[in-house]
């Protein structure tokens, strides 16, 4: 709304007034969902919303919602199922026209000013509609009538649990075969074009190349095992264009193959995901490429995104001065004026600046020449340490550009995301400053957006709002885990089964026999009534929310030895079995949960003073350990694992499995060994 505000459409936020004022004056609803860093968002509002004439369309026949779909992700999910199955596709900006008690009758996403692009120019489109509801309206109604009880009947055979399966071993393996058989050899990551970084695909096969037994994969000598896949894909990510060369960070996705050219704005979740994914490879590897992305992604994150009060913002848009990308591009003659002839000769070499330039507009003919930067050859050492220098000397340039805009609202969920991702970087790496970043996190949304019962799920400019939704509660539920793994204070983890209560009493489907939970809803039970009520399974740019409750109940079940809190998880993954088996690259989120699920039930507990303990926490962070209870602690008790158990003077580690314990060790060599190495 903010963004939108000197537009002359009569914008009202969702809410009762705009229905009221839909019923009382008898007119549709033109309902318009984007979000700030969404550039064809920003076309339609230059081309449309912020013309006069079309405005008054739209001020004199409809009542338009302004909505953005991060701030309200149950309604755009709610309008975006009704949008694809009315068109077939879907995107943002979305538009649909509706009725007053919000049924749809006509929806679609960009719409130029003027026929084109296979699209009705968005005025005629308007007039036609106008003239529909008022010659024939009775067919619209009955339309969005009939729209709206299929709509309704899917989403209720999708959530009413019928379509459970029981997921093992194999199915998992079928996954992998699925992912192989859509994995780009060439370039890395799945599909062609535009090409997606999918973390939690990513995070599945990481995971699933541990728990398989070496030899035990099943492909043959012209496959790739699942965690080469992982490996190659950040790897060419990391080389892309989608990564930004100098300031550290991953745009929102490639528009081509190669993860050459990206579509330029810049989201939290989408970094703090693939900071986990690229730690998680760096301690199977040692490879020094992914350490280096994982810093420079953070360090990106605290520069730019980070709030004064310790949230960190949602979004950095991809237009700046109205021009999608300007900021990111060089020119040959703008790397040669910074760096010298002899710098910028070997700095357009390895990052492919040429003349003609890779990045065109034809809206724009001033980008042309313009280039991406990206990778394009292996350096030496010596090369490296120069590089390094030029890219700091670059960055302080374009520092002096005009910026993309700032999305600088906090969401509760995406900041779980980042939690996770900066607690247990400071684990792995070391980093005090990553640690710190995620301590003041959590007690910035303890002390903003939580009221000690309930989540809200956006705060800006001091003012939490709107009622916390499934997301909020498992993501932040997951970071406090990597918090507790971090820090070892108790406090977190019991927030953490807070927030785990709080699901099963506000978001609970608990319609399934025999006392089962086939699942969780989006919005808690006690929220707004929208026109359909979902449940996530299926992943976006996000987790889904059910996979991410799964994976809550998993490790809270392992850590509290709470069995009716893992068989919760278990129920949630099964509760979507066949969708799941259907289109298994859809669900890496919940294919985590069930690799979690079907591991060996292993602690590791080290007990003493922080001091004693360093050594062997430092051996510890080196093992990628998927699905491994971590337990730090100055003392025993306060969890089962550490009942009867004291490190005294020294600090002691225990590992178990199966409900069977090796002999405690006081040294990091000893616990090597009986990590595996």
């Amino acid at each position: 709304m903010l963004q939108h505000a000197a537009n002359p459409v009569d914008w009202y936020p969702w809410g009762e007034e705009a229905f009221a004022k839909a019923r009382s004056e008898d007119r549709p609803i033109l309902l318009s969902i984007g979000y700030s860093a969404c550039h064809w968002c920003h076309v339609m509002a230059h081309e449309s919303f912020e013309n006069e004439a079309t405005a008054a369309l739209m001020n004199a026949h409809f009542v338009n919602i302004k909505v953005d779909r991060e701030e309200r992700p149950d309604i755009d999910a709610v309008y975006m199922t009704a949008t694809q199955a009315l068109t077939g596709q879907g995107g943002w900006p979305m538009t649909v026209f509706m009725t007053a008690d919000g049924k749809p009758f006509y929806a679609g996403t960009y719409f130029p000013p003027q026929d084109g692009h296979g699209r009705p120019g968005f005025p005629r489109l308007l007039e036609s509609i106008r003239q529909s509801w008022a010659d024939d309206r009775a067919k619209l109604l009955e339309s969005a009538e009939s729209i709206t009880t299929r709509l309704r009947e899917s989403v209720e055979q999708r959530s009413d649990g019928s379509a459970s399966a029981s997921i093992g071993p194999d199915h998992t393996r079928q996954a992998v075969e699925v992912m192989r058989n859509n994995f780009d050899r060439a370039h890395g990551g799945f599909g062609g074009a535009p090409k997606f970084p999918s973390p939690g695909n990513l995070e599945f096969l990481l995971a699933h190349s541990v728990h398989t037994p070496a030899g035990d994969e099943d492909h043959d000598d012209d496959q790739l095992p699942a965690q080469v896949m992982a490996f190659q894909t950040l790897r060419k990510m990391a080389n892309g264009g989608m990564y930004d060369q100098l300031g550290g960070g991953f745009a929102r996705y490639s528009v081509d193959a190669r993860w050459l050219v990206p579509h330029f704005e810049k989201m939290l979740y989408d970094n703090a995901q693939l900071v986990r994914a690229y730690l998680h490879a760096w301690q199977l590897t040692g490879d020094a490429l992914f350490e280096r992305i994982v810093r420079e992604t953070l360090d990106y994150l605290m520069r730019e995104m980070l709030d004064g009060e310790g949230g960190l913002y949602a979004a950095q848009d991809a237009d700046s001065e109205g021009i999608e990308g300007k900021y990111f591009v060089w020119t040959v003659d703008q790397t040669t004026e910074v760096l010298g002839a002899d710098d910028a000769a070997l700095f357009n070499d390895v990052y492919g600046v040429t003349e003609d330039g890779n990045f065109t507009d034809p809206h724009h003919e001033e980008l042309t020449g313009r280039n991406v930067l990206s990778v394009t050859r292996a350096v030496t050492p010596e090369e490296a340490e120069r590089l390094r220098a030029m890219r700091e000397r670059l960055l302080a340039v374009r520092d002096d550009r005009v910026p993309p805009g700032l999305d600088d609202k906090v969401l509760t969920s995406w900041n779980g995301l980042a939690l996770a991702a900066f607690a247990e970087a400071g684990r792995v790496l070391g980093e005090p400053r990553y640690r710190e970043v995620a301590e003041r996190n959590a007690a910035f949304v303890r002390e903003r957006l939580w009221d000690g019962a309930r989540l809200q799920h956006t705060y800006k400019a001091g003012v939490a709002k709107v009622d916390g939704l499934l997301e909020d509660y498992s993501y932040y539920g997951l970071g406090l885990i990597e918090l507790y793994r971090t820090t070892g204070e108790l406090a977190h983890l019991e927030w953490a089964a807070e927030l785990l209560d709080a699901v099963l009493t506000r978001f609970a489907d608990g319609e399934g026999p025999q006392g089962e939970v086939p699942g969780f809803f989006d919005a808690p039970n006690d929220g707004e009534e929208l026109l359909l009520r979902q449940k996530s399974y299926y992943d976006s740019a996000v987790p889904s929310g059910n996979g991410s409750v799964a994976l809550l109940a998993l490790w809270l079940g392992r850590y509290f030895q709470r069995p009716e809190w893992m068989q919760i998880g278990r129920q949630t993954i099964e509760a979507a079995g066949d969708q799941i088996l259907a289109a298994p690259t859809g669900f890496g989120t919940t294919w985590q949960a069930i690799e979690l699920m079907q591991a060996p039930l292993r602690e590791v507990a080290i007990i003493g003073d922080a001091a004693a303990r360093a050594p062997l926490e430092r051996e510890l962070a080196r093992h990628y350990l998927p699905s491994t209870v971590i337990v730090p602690a100055s003392t025993a008790g306060g969890l089962p694992v550490l009942e009867d158990r004291d490190g005294g003077d020294a600090a002691l580690a225990y590992v178990c499995e199966d409900m069977a314990c090796q002999l405690p060790v006081a040294t990091a060599e000893e616990l090597a060994a009986q990590l595996g190495g």
